[in-house]
């Protein structure tokens, strides 16, 4: 088995903190699927993307058991890291490597004998899509933003990594163009899980799974009900977006950024 044949991960459900079952019976994540993690902050929302990226086999404090392709992944995908076809990237991603962008690509290109000799340029132009502070390929690692950080990790899971399955922990909040990663890894046909607080994220969904006290509660389905409730957090997402690049740019706020 490797990532090119992965149809399906399964989430099998554990307990909550109570001891009591989860609210449902399996969640299948297929490539190509949007979901979103909801819930108070402490429900759980973070052990639950780390049960997927273990590999958890009902040996966590949740009792989740995790399957590809309805059967228990092989050692490879959780003791190699170069095989784990699921990336995660947290808000407090922070590189330590004293390397230039284009020389921390091409070392990891290598690491994973890739022949392609476009890459490094594709994986960072794909980055400066998710973030409005361009990375530059001889800029140190270290002195990356933490947006320009985690733009650079997204796109590198993307086109290097290639793994199938993504997760991200509450990255919204961090830099990046949410919207524009969401589109392009549906565009990939890459199965994205968010942790997030954020509306937008939420809307723009296929499933979206609620947590509390340490359980999912309940998983929904909008299948289009939110169409228009996205329509309008969008819009004002746009506002938003126009008034931070105003403020940034030391200009006033005045009455046509709301037109």
């Amino acid at each position: 088995m490797n990532s090119e044949m992965i149809e399906e991960i399964t989430v099998l459900s554990g307990k909550n903190r109570s001891g009591e079952p989860e609210n449902f019976d399996e969640i299948i994540i297929r490539p190509g699927d949007t979901l979103s993690i909801v819930g108070p902050t402490g429900s759980g929302k973070s052990a639950f993307i780390t049960d997927i990226e273990i590999f958890a086999r009902n040996d966590t404090a949740t009792g989740r058991t995790i399957l590809v392709n309805g059967e228990h992944p092989p050692e490879d995908y959780i003791r190699d890291p170069a095989k784990k076809p699921v990336a995660l990237i947290t808000q407090n991603t922070k590189c330590l490597a004293d390397l230039k962008v284009h020389e921390f690509l091409e070392m990891h290109i290598k690491s994973r004998r890739i022949a392609e000799t476009e890459l490094t340029g594709k994986t960072i132009d794909l980055a400066n899509e998710f973030t409005g502070e361009k990375i530059h390929p001889d800029v140190k690692m270290t002195a990356l933003s933490g947006g320009q950080t985690r733009s650079l990790m997204v796109a590198d899971a993307i086109t290097i990594s290639d793994t199938p399955l993504i997760l991200l922990d509450e990255v919204e909040n961090a830099g990046i163009f949410k919207d524009r990663v969401i589109e392009t890894l549906k565009e990939y046909n890459k199965a994205l899980i968010f942790v997030t607080h954020d509306p937008m994220v939420s809307l723009m969904s296929d499933r979206r799974i609620v947590m509390k006290n340490g359980g999912v509660s309940g998983v929904l389905e909008p299948n289009g009900r939110e169409d228009e409730a996205l329509l309008k957090v969008i819009e004002l997402d746009r506002i938003m977006c126009r008034m931070r690049e105003q403020i940034r740019a030391g200009e006033m706020i005045c009455g046509q950024v709301f037109t």
